[in-house]
């Protein structure tokens, strides 16, 4: 994934990676190789409702220090996104900002993974044997500094090596959960990465520190403009094939 600099020019990944960032990243791996050594830490850690409002209320904490230690790269995967957008975030901010922002996101979203399923359950929307299940992981928390960073560049060019395909920041978002709902595992917790995007949303907003945030409004004007664009350039590449072909000659 490549994005363009602070200077305009393109590159891939973050120009600095500031202190904090480094110490994240140690600590996710420093709690993964512990998963392996004790794997108690990720079943008392792991954020479950029926646990959570029994007592167990360090989870919503702890759970975004986890991640499956079946699966290597559920952290590679969370650890290159904090790398890759919340490096340059927390190069803005600050350390202190940035974490207090990181760890209200990842809390915050922790919190609702496990309150709302009890109100799933009592709309009947979901089995009361829901209420068992665990979620880990720093998704929620990545979520929230990757809209930080769309909101802060909004028209930052983002170009994926697979697909080859490139995008404005601003889409980051609403694409990462078109991926999760399409194609995700099923074992993606749509509720924690709605959660921490959502309570990222709202500190940005409160803050006024958002350049950027969209209204319902301006996000319909910008599908609108995406879509005539998208026809602009089929009509011109249609114009240039008529343009290519070659009237035949007529004899007198």
């Amino acid at each position: 994934m490549n994005g363009r600099g602070y200077s305009g020019g393109g590159g891939f990944g973050p120009p600095i990676t500031p202190l904090v960032i480094k110490q994240l990243l140690i600590a996710n791996g420093v709690v993964f190789v512990a998963q392996h050594l004790s794997p108690w830490i990720t079943l008392l850690g792991s954020v479950s409702p029926t646990a959570f409002v029994h007592g167990m209320l360090w989870q919503p904490f702890t759970y975004m220090f986890l991640h499956d230690p079946q699966n290597p790269f559920h952290l590679i995967f969370n650890m290159f996104m904090l790398w890759m957008f919340g490096s340059q975030v927390a190069a803005i901010w600050g350390a202190k900002r940035f974490l207090r922002y990181y760890l209200t996101c990842g809390v915050g979203a922790g919190v609702l993974i496990a309150l709302i399923p009890y109100l799933l359950v009592w709309a009947g929307m979901r089995s009361p044997h829901s209420l068992g299940i665990s979620t880990l992981g720093a998704s929620g928390a990545i979520y929230a500094v990757v809209l930080a960073f769309s909101l802060i560049w909004p028209d930052r060019t983002i170009a994926l090596m697979f697909p080859p395909v490139s995008f404005r920041a601003i889409w980051l978002i609403p694409i990462m959960v078109g991926v999760d709902l399409l194609m995700g595992p099923s074992n993606v917790s749509i509720l924690g990465h709605l959660s921490g995007a959502g309570i990222g949303w709202l500190l940005l907003r409160s803050s006024g520190t958002g350049p950027g945030l969209p209204s319902l409004e301006q996000i319909r004007y910008r599908w609108n403009r995406y879509r005539m664009r998208r026809r602009l350039r089929s009509v011109q590449r249609e114009d240039s094939g008529w343009r290519r072909v070659r009237l035949p000659e007529c004899s007198q």
